[in-house]
């Protein structure tokens, strides 16, 4: 038996024989492009493809076959993204990356649809990502992505994640129905406190209202108090407004510390969310694409074809090029009979060509039904 030394000294000399042969495929794969150009044919070639696969796999045994698909279709993804940008066939989002470093700084100040009203989080939000924010509010996530869509403001707000919620679905789900891009995110801090008017006693509250994701980040407090009725509302601040305007002091809110002096309500309890490190995402979206200085995080969505290892094979696509992701997630397409789009968020530089080139591939690989590129932006 070879000892452990031996072993890897072979796969040392394989390994040097085998990056020659792909340096020399890669080569080729160059002048393939020219080739295409000169004769108008298309970069992708499925039929080929699925040729070659068929090839190599009958020319191992069934225990190899899936590993050496796996290297086959890795390495078409990088030679079809190679001549794609040497045919000139890339998207204009590319050419916006590609000028990122030189692009404006972003604004200081702009004109910031939100949804709720005056001290609600993504209001605190957006006073953290300009410096001279004017925000119209709006009711509910999708009035905020059309006031974008349809230029009422330049620029938008919305929660996306929170750390002990999860997800906001609802705003995943209102992405596939609208035109916008991701510029810029942040991460926010969230202290829920039980807030209600003067004179309420919390031995008499019976009925809390909050948005869903605070009930959600508050559920141990709900739980401790069986008497009292959960009542979800759309915002925070909209809550403790109506409560306010109510009068009622056998009702309290979920909401912010800032609600109490703007609305003058009393805070009955404080430190009531579950996790003390409570922390929610936040996105700034527009119209149009913009690329900031700085830009850090890359957010895409895709429908995947429907086959065993799709999704494993995009992931191992991002892993080859040391690219870390740090969100899929997968809501299902409206109208559709089990169908999903994912949306894929990682960490990555505009600068970095070989995420360019894998943002091509992807972008025109004719098997992806759906693909949007939600933006290059700086998350803090």
């Amino acid at each position: 038996m070879k000892d452990l030394n031996e072993i890897r000294t072979e796969i040392d000399a394989i390994d040097q024989e085998l990056t020659r042969l792909v340096e020399r495929r890669l080569k080729l794969a160059d002048e393939v492009a020219a080739a295409k150009c000169a004769t108008g044919k298309v970069v992708s070639d499925p039929a080929r493809e699925r040729a070659i696969l068929a090839q190599v796999t009958n020319l191992v045994g069934p225990d190899f076959a899936r590993g050496v698909r796996t290297v086959y279709s890795a390495l078409f993804g990088v030679s079809k993204a190679r001549q794609r940008v040497r045919m000139g066939r890339t998207q204009p989002f590319l050419e916006e990356l590609a000028k990122a470093a030189s692009a404006p700084a972003f604004p200081e100040q702009a004109i910031i649809a939100c949804p709720g009203s005056e001290g609600a989080y993504t209001q605190q939000a957006a006073s953290r990502m300009f410096e001279v924010p004017t925000i119209l509010y709006f009711n509910g996530f999708e009035n905020v992505f059309e006031a974008v869509e349809k230029g009422v403001c330049a620029y938008g707000v919305l929660p996306v994640e929170n750390t002990s919620a999860g997800s906001v679905t609802a705003v995943y789900d209102l992405m596939q129905r609208h035109r916008f891009h991701i510029v810029r995110g942040v991460k926010l801090k969230i202290e829920h406190v039980l807030l209600a008017n003067p004179g309420a006693a919390l031995g008499g509250i019976r009925e809390i209202s909050s948005h869903p994701q605070a009930l959600a980040q508050c559920a141990r407090f709900l739980q401790s108090h069986p008497e009292i009725h959960a009542v979800p509302l759309g915002n925070t601040a909209t809550a403790a407004q109506e409560l306010a305007k109510s009068g009622r002091t056998d009702a309290a809110v979920i909401a912010s510390r800032a609600c109490a002096e703007l609305y003058g309500l009393e805070v009955l309890s404080d430190g009531i969310a579950d996790s003390t490190y409570n922390y929610t995402r936040f996105i700034c979206i527009a119209r149009d694409l913009e690329v900031h200085p700085n830009a850090n995080k890359f957010a895409l969505m895709m429908s995947l074809p429907h086959r065993p290892g799709s999704l494993s094979d995009t992931i191992a696509k991002f892993s080859a090029i040391g690219v870390n992701l740090t969100k899929i997630e997968s809501r299902p397409v409206l109208g559709s009979a089990f169908e999903f789009r994912f949306v894929f968020e990682f960490e990555a530089s505009p600068a970095n060509p070989d995420v360019r080139a894998l943002l091509a591939e992807l972008s025109a690989d004719p098997e992806i039904e759906h693909f949007t590129f939600l933006g290059a932006y700086e998350e803090r």
